[in-house]
């Protein structure tokens, strides 16, 4: 799995082979079982994460008990955590493995040490979490701007293969719709 990760920051570090592979020697890769909780919704966040292997779903419970579906993390995106800033840090959503994940774990309050010691690490990183977070402001700015058949198409078209991952009900209110209209149109754009 180290090789994973080695391969995804080549993409976006000058570091040589070998201070590459200092990095990933120092890094801390954890297996979870599927149904594993990460971070609870209402705690303080101390860690973050990126999928090597795996599904991780993000999701908060609103006021009326439901649950609202908000992400999906697969392999090589990053799961960060950016309420550290803020007076009280505690999160609102929630982090499930919805499969056995392989993640790499970072811990928040160790990260400094990090970045001191592998000094283009700092610049890697925020290379990686911009990438992250320009697709997804366009994927949430085409979100809005679209109905749900539009939706789903897009999720065909640009995450496919979260179809065949994830329960149906829990897509459907990543959709923003319930599970009988994803039906409806699965049905429509002729998928099974």
């Amino acid at each position: 799995m180290k090789e994973i990760l080695f391969k995804y920051m080549t993409k976006f570090t000058s570091l040589n082979e070998e201070e590459q592979q200092a990095i990933v020697d120092d890094i801390l890769i954890e297996e979870n079982k599927k149904g594993t909780v990460l971070l609870r919704q209402g705690d303080v966040p101390t860690k973050c994460y990126f999928v090597l292997k795996g599904c991780v779903r993000q999701y908060s419970i609103n006021e009326a008990g439901k649950e609202v579906t908000t992400n999906f993390y697969t392999e090589e995106q990053a799961v960060t955590i950016f309420n550290q800033h803020k007076q009280d840090k505690s999160s609102p959503y929630a982090l499930a493995c919805l499969e056995d994940c392989i993640v790499v774990v970072g811990d928040l309050d160790a990260e400094q040490d990090m970045f001191s010691k592998y000094l283009q690490l700092e610049s890697m990183t925020r290379k990686m979490v911009e990438e992250n977070f320009g697709q997804v402001q366009d994927e949430y700015a085409a979100f809005i701007a679209s109905t749900p058949e539009e939706r789903f198409n897009s999720l065909l078209l640009n995450r496919p293969h979260l179809i065949d991952r994830v329960p149906q009900y829990q897509l459907a209110s990543y959709l923003g719709i319930t599970p009988e209209s994803l039906s409806r149109i699965k049905k429509r754009v002729h998928h099974p």
